[in-house]
């Protein structure tokens, strides 16, 4: 849950979760969809899923009985270098040292560090030199320590060097540096994405789609959907639409443009709430084939994006 979400936001979400699911065996016996309901909110859904699969590995290889070596850990799904480095080192004492953003700053600016973090080779260079320095008789408090030190005190902005007991010997502090390391030459491209949701209503049911691979919140439940390459107006949108459809429908309500900002994305998305009065024009909509009618107490219990969960909370539930 912490890969890449705040211990403050992630904190409820874990008490729910171990709360729900006690073992590894009630986790690996659970259903994806009772999974992906209590992460909902916390984003980058493939988590949940590598957890629940790595449970269902770990019970029926390892009898439920966690394995303990770093190259055992590697094994599991979704369980990288990083953690599997923190679990044995941290839960089992394996002399293996962790490597996160934190451990890179402090790293890059304590040695004076210019390899790119975002770079394969960059990678290999802190994780040799991580192993290096690492206290031996004492990994777990050290790796604990190490990220701690990059989360309170040596921070990405402004960090107060002053009272840094490293800084006598950092080559960021002494040249100066410490706002340019570590270096970090990739950027993140993001691309914009312009979602235009219809919200089927017909017989105190509503119509939802469980979205595919492939693409953003696999696994997840969501309206029929049409995406343009830009902001089109309700006319526009409408005109794309089936003649045999529009003509079965009654809108009720067309939404704000809801904001969603995900790591490579920017969702920006409109919702058209709509009676049907004929449910068999749905299939006159290619892209609506797959829908399925669900009443609210049913839609409640699925895993649904915090977008589509926003917009029902506050126009439906």
């Amino acid at each position: 849950m912490l890969q890449q979400t705040r211990v403050a936001q992630g904190t409820p979400y874990y008490l729910k979760f171990v709360d729900e699911f006690p073992t590894i065996f009630d986790l690996a016996k659970a259903s994806e969809n009772s999974v992906l309901r209590l992460w909902q909110g916390l984003g980058y859904y493939s988590r949940a899923r590598n957890l629940h699969s790595c449970a269902k590995t770990v019970v029926n290889e390892y009898n439920g009985v966690f394995p303990k070596t770093y190259k055992d850990l590697l094994a599991l799904k979704g369980i990288g270098k990083y953690t599997a480095a923190a679990i044995s080192s941290i839960c089992y004492g394996e002399n293996r040292a962790v490597v996160d953003g934190n451990v890179y700053r402090v790293l890059s600016r304590v040695y004076g560090i210019e390899d790119d973090i975002s770079s394969t080779s960059g990678a290999k260079v802190f994780e040799k030199l991580a192993n290096e320095v690492i206290d031996s008789t004492r990994p777990s408090d050290y790796n604990q320590a190490i990220m701690e030190f990059g989360a309170l005190q040596c921070l990405p902005k402004s960090p107060d060097c002053s009272i840094c007991p490293l800084a006598i010997e950092c080559y960021a502090f002494k040249n100066k540096e410490q706002q340019r390391l570590p270096v970090k030459l990739k950027k993140v491209k993001v691309r914009k994405r312009y979602f235009n949701y219809f919200v089927i209503k017909s017989n105190q049911n509503i119509y939802l789609n469980l979205r595919g691979p492939k693409d953003v919140w696999q696994g997840l439940y969501d309206f029929g959907l049409i995406e343009s390459k830009s902001e089109v107006t309700t006319e526009e949108i409408m005109a794309s639409l089936p003649k045999e459809f529009l003509s079965e429908i009654t809108i009720e309500e067309e939404s704000k443009i809801f904001k969603h900002i995900l790591t490579h994305q920017r969702i920006f998305a409109i919702f058209y709430t709509l009676t049907i009065a004929n449910e068999a024009a749905i299939s006159k909509v290619e892209l609506f084939n797959a829908l399925k009618p669900y009443n609210i107490n049913e839609i409640k219990e699925l895993p649904k994006p915090i977008l589509i969960n926003n917009f029902l909370e506050a126009s439906i539930f």
